[in-house]
């Protein structure tokens, strides 16, 4: 089986959300209505944005916050209200663009600094929290754990990220996508097995300063995404 590589990656990615599936994304991301399947993932986004949200102090005054893959911006929303100063980063100039114009307007003050580019640019400075929803899953273990350990450099506190669990379903749902024409794929999600990520973790020296704390997985029909806290020892 081909390896892919983090950039080649990120090429299927920024194709995919920027071009193939920019209003398909802006849809589900809205309130406006959509079919059974995709109000399951909807459901699922919800519950994970506030499990990850549950981890993050009540109180963000004064903290910088990193939203790594922002999308159309609803974490980064959410966080501004409680007064995090927030940068919101995504690879995808639409989704950016979107989350721009659905800002609130008692937010347009530069509490969110949205940005086209790579989470893991280290140009981006050093934040307090970092956030990565669902921007990890269609990385493989190692990738995952690479992005953490040059972030974890940069961060003060906290990290909360979602990886894919690897499941019986999920893995028959990550092969049966395999089968459609390559033009109609999504970007693979990687599905990683819990017990190797932890394992990576503990053995990264980046990352020797850091304890894994809480973590919790959601399901909700087709979505399929599980929570993760590193915290700073």
């Amino acid at each position: 089986m081909a390896v892919v590589t983090y950039q080649q990656r990120r090429s299927e990615l920024l194709t995919y959300f920027d071009r193939t599936a920019a209003d398909a994304w802006a849809r589900l991301t809205s309130t406006a209505p959509v079919g059974r399947i995709r109000a399951t993932v909807r459901a699922g986004r919800d519950s994970m944005r506030a499990t990850l949200l549950g981890y993050l102090p009540e109180d963000l005054s004064n903290r910088r916050l990193l939203d790594a893959g922002c999308g159309t911006g609803a974490f980064s929303v959410v966080a501004a209200e409680r007064s995090a100063h927030v940068l919101a980063i995504d690879l995808s100039p639409t989704l950016v663009a979107l989350a721009q114009e659905r800002l609130p307007q008692e937010l347009r003050t530069g509490r969110i600094d949205f940005r086209v580019g790579d989470m893991s640019d280290p140009a981006l400075g050093e934040f307090d929290h970092v956030v990565a929803m669902d921007s990890l899953i269609h990385y493989p273990a190692a990738d995952v754990v690479r992005v953490l350990a040059g972030l974890s450099a940069r961060t003060r506190y906290s990290i909360v990220f979602t990886f894919a669990p690897r499941t019986p379903a999920l893995t028959v749902l990550h092969a049966v996508g395999r089968l459609f024409p390559r033009g109609d794929r999504a970007p693979a999600i990687e599905p990683v097995a819990e017990r190797e990520l932890r394992e990576r973790i503990a053995r990264d020296p980046q990352l020797k300063e850091w304890r894994i704390g809480r973590s919790v997985r959601i399901t909700s029909g087709f979505y399929k995404s599980q929570a993760m806290e590193l915290v700073k020892l």
